[in-house]
């Protein structure tokens, strides 16, 4: 049985559908799909993929990436395959591990896929770095001045309103007063 396997980034606004529908056009007869980073290993529908894997099952995916980012969990996640006598195959790098040819053509193309991550991260980390010595703060803008933290914190230490009043008026979440009281406490 053949069966795939799609993902996409959360962070972006991918779709799955240009991948499912090549999973289809290659005869998956069941694919999973769902939204997680590849560098991530707690990913239920690859893992409810991986406990299905019988021995003749082939796991396919469109693309490399698509199953893992980092080499060490692709190799994890190759070697489940290969205990429970399943096949992996990549459409579009076209790796069949089912000889040893394409096994290391695959352990070759999950190292670059791992160096690629890599290298974004660190030009992330570049780029966030050069935004704050040009004086810009990467990040959500904060919802709150510095006045009206003081004014929330102000009538609620002094029994005038309550947290929950306060959330509603400034329209924010209750945990963050209470992560403004705590700030407040450990400040004085």
């Amino acid at each position: 049985m053949l069966l795939g396997y799609a993902r996409v980034s959360k962070a972006n606004d991918q779709q799955t559908a240009p991948q499912i529908r090549a999973l289809k056009d290659a005869g998956c007869q069941k694919i999973f799909e769902e939204s997680a980073s590849g560098g991530r290993w707690d990913r239920p529908e690859l893992h409810r993929l991986l406990g299905q894997l019988r021995e003749g099952d082939t796991l396919v995916v469109w693309k490399l990436d698509r199953l893992s980012r980092s080499l060490k969990d692709l190799l994890m996640i190759l070697e489940k395959v290969e205990a429970a006598g399943a096949k992996f195959r990549s459409l579009t790098e076209a790796v069949d591990t089912s000889g040893p040819a394409g096994r290391m053509v695959m352990q070759m193309l999950g190292a670059f896929a791992e160096f690629e991550r890599a290298m974004i991260r660190e030009r992330t980390r570049a780029g966030l770095k050069e935004a704050r010595a040009k004086g810009r703060i990467p990040g959500r803008k904060p919802r709150l001045t510095a006045a009206q933290e003081k004014e929330i914190v102000d009538a609620v230490t002094s029994g005038r309103k309550v947290a929950a009043d306060m959330a509603r008026l400034f329209k924010i979440h209750p945990s963050t007063i209470s992560r403004l009281l705590a700030r407040a406490r450990a400040g004085s």
